[in-house]
């Protein structure tokens, strides 16, 4: 069978892979992208943080996002349980740190229409719309064998595969799953209030419920509910579903009317023992899967494919093997800190979404007390959950690798 050869492979076709793809490649550095036909009934949107929208834009991709993207201007938090210990609403206003936005919502569709664009655009990248088969590490290289027959050689293999990776699997890379007894409901919606731009998420005993906002009268939605619950709210019909929504949101933006295409998934979080190895680096939720609270998940992965473009694009100016060990475990020691926090900090506060014990909720409570009251505390939590002092790869500052 025929067999081709690139400086680096990049498997999946994702925001994190093809933003390692384009970015690797823009360095002239010849690179494959192994990713299976884009399925175009994917209504999920994505809430873009302005570390990504800064490398977005220095990538030349940002320009065809936007005008599909809605601004995140503030973020309110507000306690909807019914306890007897309830936190205060506090509200993150991104103009008080100095910024238009924290970041953009955008549907997938857009996002990934203009990722394929520019890389299209590329002539050091190669586009092979198939799916890996079989990956092979050997001492100086890997081969990815696709579907077609076709082998790839490289230097380097990039598994932005998602949480079945078959990148991971060759590596030999183990993870760690935690499951939640949470299921989530996501969907998008139209309303006849004005969202202002403003991201809206209610602390539930449940989880979260989060509006993000749209373009127009629109919001995305994620409702995380007990699993129990999930058959009966699939079943309802969409009247019933709007109606539903509008009470839980106390109808802060008005009759709502609901768009098609729901997704349901159940809640967990895996983190892997190892981000690289045996010449594979893992990015995105090969990686590392979080529930969808804070928008971490995407912008962890944004951030893996940043670093891991730098550390190439530096070992190639040296003259370097860019599969080496020495690339590889630098990109562990560089991602390790950033995603082990991460990870914490959205367990932690789940965690304290769903118990009943008091001192939990009285802990939960008071935090979010000081940072509604403590001026200099919240301005760093919000700089913190926008651009992370651990990890601001030159992409994320608006840098060219």
């Amino acid at each position: 069978m025929k067999s081709l050869s690139h400086e680096v492979v990049v498997v999946g076709g994702g925001p994190a892979g093809l933003t390692a793809a384009i970015a690797i490649a823009g360095t002239g550095i010849e690179t494959a992208l192994v990713a299976a036909p884009r399925q175009e009934s994917d209504y999920r949107t994505t809430a873009l943080l302005a570390g990504s929208v800064n490398a977005l834009n220095t990538l030349g991709v940002w320009t065809a996002c936007r005008e599909l993207a809605a601004p995140l201007c503030v973020m309110r938090i507000v306690d909807d349980t019914a306890r007897l210990l309830r936190a205060p609403e506090v509200r993150f206003e991104a103009s008080e740190i100095g910024l238009e936005a924290f970041g953009y919502n955008i549907e997938n569709h857009h996002l990934l229409a203009a990722l394929e664009g520019r890389a299209r655009s590329l002539r050091n990248l190669a586009l092979f719309s198939d799916l890996a088969e079989t990956i092979l590490v050997e001492e100086s290289n890997v081969k990815v064998r696709l579907k077609s027959g076709l082998t790839l050689t490289a230097q380097l293999a990039i598994g932005a595969d998602g949480r079945q990776s078959l990148c991971r699997s060759a590596a030999a890379i183990q993870t760690k799953t935690r499951s939640y007894r949470q299921t989530a409901l996501t969907f998008n919606l139209r309303h006849s209030r004005a969202h202002r731009n403003i991201s809206t998420e209610f602390h539930t005993e449940s989880g979260p419920f989060t509006l993000v906002p749209l373009r127009g009268d629109r919001s995305s939605l994620v409702l995380v509910i007990d699993p129990d619950d999930a058959p009966h709210l699939l079943t309802l019909a969409e009247a019933d579903i709007a109606a539903e929504i509008e009470r839980r949101s106390h109808s802060i933006l008005g009759k709502v009317a609901i768009e098609p295409g729901r997704g349901l998934f159940p809640l967990a979080a895996e983190t892997t023992e190892k981000l690289a190895a045996r010449r594979i680096v893992l990015v995105g939720e090969a990686a590392h899967v979080l529930p969808p609270i804070g928008a971490q998940g995407l912008n962890l992965g944004m951030r893996d494919a940043a670093t891991i473009s730098e550390l190439i694009a530096d070992a190639r100016r040296s003259g370097m093997d860019v599969g080496l060990q020495h690339v590889t475990d630098r990109y562990e020691q560089m991602r390790r800190a950033d995603v082990a926090s991460r990870a914490l900090a959205v367990d932690l506060l789940n965690r304290s979404l769903l118990s009943d014990f008091l001192p939990v909720q009285g802990l939960r409570g008071l935090g979010l007390f000081l940072l509604e009251q403590i001026g200099p505390l919240r301005r760093a939590a919000m700089r913190e959950g926008v651009t992370p002092m651990v990890s601001q790869p030159r992409l994320m500052r608006g840098e060219t690798v």
